[in-house]
């Protein structure tokens, strides 16, 4: 079948990937609401604005980006459906004079399923556009769809080597950047979400975690409860009252989270509660894993009463992760964010460079939660970094090497301490040499260790050439 209005004169993109699932459960991924979202490449400025949450005939799509401080918006609509085989869309005003993109499904066997997207576009002015903006335009294309393909076939991956019948999963800090990704991701694997929210009242989508007994008593509905909200600590100087904040916003909330749990009659069975690898403080080029003991700083001290705080859960029975998080890497926040224009103009690392930093790709960060979800023999402290710590010269090198600019000016210790204060000392030029023991042993596949192929994916580096004739 050839798709339903091919414009002519058009460029053809063709690309297949192999999935590891059956037909149905490939299209039913594609078909669940936020599978957008999920392959809209983090790189690029685009967000959601409208979504009927449907693939069938006649249902729309509005994308909105930001080109340099101009809104554009894109404008789709769906023109065929024929599940699990098909889905097509089709440009109705947006930044292509044409683009028409068929999505068709078949199956290998019961268990393995191929993605082809035959996607035909043009661009504007005809001749002059292709001449002009030609190339680029491949390039975009080449790129949104290697980024769409890995995380289409990595994420259902997961759904493979995890197979489970649909969880009720409540979570906290959910518009938070791990939040957030993991929320969509466990949606498209099948599970109900629920954001626990500081509003007095709960909706169909989520529980007022902090409020009334009334609206508490819906836990007793959930199977687990992931709770990543607290404070941010990179945002500004740490005075006195910020760390008392930082401090109360992980250890009250936690324990009072917790001691309510405890109390349920039919309490979640898994509590993953969110940490951090400033668990172990300063140790310059210790190796360190899940039985290395405690730093003795401020961020050591959150730490362990933050942990320490998950005891009534515990005690009553409710398995208890503590996700250790090092740095989670995504260009849409948190510390890669902020360190690309720096990257770009050529900076180079921070103080000596010789600390060692212990990072985690964002999809890795998610994906070693869905583990933890529903690997039982996992509990206790588990360390939320890649197998490979870097030191922080190296880590500029690699982002310059991406991106196609040397790391030349480094950024002083004392400029940084001018800066920042004590912050700088515990989240920039402390080193920290983590290696994930308990993800490793519990056989976690992680889907990046090289810190260069993690940062080509996370900022649209790969391409993924057509395979049309």
């Amino acid at each position: 079948m050839e798709p339903s209005d091919v414009p002519e004169n058009t460029h053809r993109y063709l690309a297949r990937v192999e999935l590891p699932v059956s037909i149905d459960q490939a299209f039913a991924y594609h078909e669940r609401p936020g599978c957008l979202k999920r392959l809209v490449p983090p790189w690029e400025s685009v967000q959601v604005e409208h979504n009927d949450d449907s693939l069938s005939v006649g249902s729309r799509v509005v994308l909105k980006a930001n080109v340099g401080g101009i809104p554009l918006r894109w404008h789709a609509r769906h023109t065929a459906y024929d599940p699990p085989r098909l889905f097509e869309d089709v440009q109705d005003s947006g930044p292509f004079a044409a683009w028409l993109h068929r999505h068709q499904f078949s199956e290998i066997s019961a268990t393995q399923s191929r993605l082809t997207d035959d996607v035909r576009y043009r661009l504007p002015a005809g001749s002059v556009g292709d001449f002009l903006g030609g190339g680029k335009a491949r390039r975009t294309v080449e790129a949104m769809f290697a980024y769409r393909h890995r995380v289409t076939r990595d994420d259902l991956s997961l759904m493979a080597k995890y197979p489970s019948e649909p969880l009720t999963i409540a979570v906290s800090g959910a518009n938070g950047l791990v939040g957030s990704s993991l929320s969509n991701l466990l949606q498209l694997l099948g599970h109900r979400v629920l954001s626990i929210t500081r509003d007095e009242l709960g909706t169909q989508d989520s529980i007022a975690g902090w409020s009334d007994e009334g609206q508490f008593e819906r836990f007793n509905e959930v199977d687990v409860v992931v709770h990543l909200a607290g404070k941010p600590i990179a945002n500004g100087r740490w005075s006195e009252s910020v760390k008392q904040q930082i401090r109360e916003s992980r250890e009250t909330k936690t324990r009072s989270l917790c001691e309510r749990l405890a109390k349920l009659s039919n309490p979640p069975s898994t509590l993953i509660c969110a940490s951090a690898t400033g668990m172990y403080g300063d140790r310059g080029e210790e190796i360190l894993n899940e039985t290395s003991k405690p730093g003795d700083d401020f961020l050591a001290g959150v730490c362990r009463e933050w942990e320490a705080a998950c005891d009534p859960a515990r005690r009553a029975g409710i398995r208890v992760v503590h996700s250790r998080f090092g740095l989670v890497l995504s260009p849409q926040d948190g510390a890669l964010a902020k360190m690309l224009t720096p990257a770009k103009l050529m900076g180079g690392s921070l103080g000596n460079g010789r600390q060692y930093w212990s990072w985690i790709a964002l999809d890795d960060a998610i994906g070693a939660l869905v583990h933890c979800i529903l690997r039982e023999e996992v509990v206790g402290p588990v360390n939320f970094v890649s197998p490979t710590p870097i030191s922080n010269r190296e880590f500029a090198r690699t982002l310059g090497r991406v991106i196609g600019r040397p790391a030349i000016f480094p950024a002083p210790a004392f400029a940084l301490r001018l800066a920042l204060g004590e912050m700088a000392d515990a989240l920039l030029l402390a080193s920290t040499r983590v290696i994930p023991d308990s993800l490793l042993s519990s056989d976690y596949e992680f889907r990046f260790s090289s810190l260069f192929e993690a940062l080509r994916y996370l900022l649209g580096k790969e391409r993924l050439t057509s395979q049309a004739s």
